[in-house]
């Protein structure tokens, strides 16, 4: 397992298997990448930006797949768990 595995698997213990989307291991590989890359500097809109990623990478279409500014605070928020597993993973 190299570095980045590893931080992903950090992350993904940080998370709680409920929050957890299915297929969610190239996502987590993304987050590693974002806590290597931003650290402590990681931020909603960067965690937003990564899932809009991953999924546009599995071919999904979703209703929040747009700039984060465009979103509802409320479901801003809901990247919230996924940043703070993020940043306890450092």
């Amino acid at each position: 397992m190299n570095y980045i595995e590893q931080l992903a698997e950090r992350i993904k213990s940080n998370l709680s298997a409920d929050v957890l989307p299915d297929d969610s291991y190239p996502l987590l590989l993304m987050y590693a990448v974002l806590a290597r890359v931003k650290g402590p500097e990681t931020t909603l809109e960067d965690v937003h930006d990564a899932w809009t990623a991953w999924m546009s990478m599995r071919g999904k279409q979703h209703e929040s797949s747009v700039p984060f500014a465009e979103l509802p605070h409320a479901v801003q928020g809901e990247d919230s768990p996924f940043l703070r597993a993020i940043l306890e993973s450092l």
